[in-house]
């Protein structure tokens, strides 16, 4: 089936009936402005995101919606009820045997330095995390360089069935799975949130989509309170399988952590309960890690940030893009359980740079084939 049969056919199935049109919701609960509006309930929102799969409302209505829950901002429990219909209506998970670390990069990417995270999923799987990304074409408001632009610049594949994106990560350590074909429905809203132009609630929940159903999450936030409201998503969430929760400040909202003291919050689900998520910070340059954000910038972002994967990657480069690159690797491996500390991580990630078997995850990255 192609992919336009099955996103029609999930459409169609997304049929909704019940008693709260998101006109409704907008009149009696969340469209009176961000002082007044009240929040959803989890049913609530999870009806209303299921019409909004499902084409229900018309572009109007739809784009009042998204803004006025993006003027009053979604809660937690309003943003699961969102993944949760999402998950349900619209992704196609199809997991490896791997349990990998699912890493979500803001969709909208970055404009002014280089994206690392293939470099340090590629350098993380050599020392033992696998890592799973996902991402679409460029979207607003940055409209930005993706995951996916690296990897097409890097010539691999990357219009991959869910099940071939699986098998990319059990035969590299490292996986692409891209929005059109695992999460059509979402996919096919982009044209009302060009129109929108600014960032809603959708920019986060494709985040937490989860396309692998990894156990681990391994994300960015500016302020704090953005790693309280995912960790509380996963938490509030009825069909997410993550049991963990890593984030730290990021370069431009991206997954590539930031230099310099840096913030970390942890969220731990799998002893069971809520979970209090923790926050702490991490000194890079304690960890031997020497790089300043102006060392990122590049001009061509997807072949600059392709070139910078390769160069490192194969030991043409050092210094602090390298640099750069172990902190970020460092990140999975320790999201990924795999180190006891980020230090212990990062010291994981610079032997597998030294040892040629981060290059050897590139070449194999580069022979995968569909």
């Amino acid at each position: 089936m192609s992919g336009d049969q099955i996103s029609k056919s999930r459409r169609d199935d997304a049929a909704i009936e019940g008693e709260w049109p998101l006109r409704r919701l907008l009149t009696e609960v969340c469209g009176s402005g961000p002082k007044t509006a009240d929040d959803m309930s989890y049913e609530q929102a999870r009806e209303a995101f299921a019409r909004v799969l499902a084409g229900d409302p018309d572009p109007e209505t739809l784009g009042a919606f998204l803004l006025a829950n993006r003027w009053k901002e979604s809660t937690p429990r309003e943003l699961a009820g969102f993944t949760d219909a999402m998950r349900e209506l619209s992704v196609r998970v199809a997991e490896p045997d791997a349990d990998p670390v699912d890493c979500g990069g803001n969709y909208d990417g970055k404009q002014k330095t280089a994206v690392l995270g293939v470099a340090s999923g590629l350098v993380a799987a050599a020392a033992g995390t696998p890592v799973v990304a996902h991402s679409g074409p460029d979207l607003p408001a940055k409209y930005g360089t993706t995951y996916g632009d690296v990897l097409a610049e890097l010539g691999v594949p990357t219009d991959l069935e869910p099940a071939e994106s699986a098998a990319m990560v059990d035969e590299v350590g490292f996986g692409f799975y891209a929005q059109s074909r695992f999460n059509p429905l979402v996919h096919e809203r982009r044209p009302a949130r060009e129109s929108i132009g600014v960032r809603t609630s959708i920019n986060t929940v494709e985040t937490l989509a989860n396309p692998a159903n990894a156990s681990v999450h391994f994300g960015s936030f500016y302020h704090l309170s953005y790693a309280e409201r995912i960790a509380g998503t996963v938490r509030e969430s009825e069909r997410l399988p993550v049991e963990r929760v890593v984030m730290a400040q990021g370069i431009e909202g991206y997954d590539d952590v930031r230099p310099g003291t840096t913030r970390v919050a942890e969220w731990d689900g799998s002893a069971g309960g809520d979970g209090e998520i923790e926050d702490g910070e991490v000194e890079t340059t304690a960890l031997g890690v020497e790089f300043e954000r102006e060392d990122l910038r590049v001009d061509d972002l997807p072949a600059d940030s392709a070139g910078v994967t390769e160069d490192v990657l194969t030991g043409e480069r050092d210094g602090p893009v390298a640099d750069a690159i172990a902190l970020n690797a460092g990140f999975r491996v320790y999201a990924g359980g795999d180190a006891e500390s980020v230090g212990a991580g990062v010291e994981r990630a610079r032997d597998a740079l030294a040892d040629g078997s981060a290059a050897k995850r590139l070449d194999a990255l580069r022979a995968f084939e569909p």
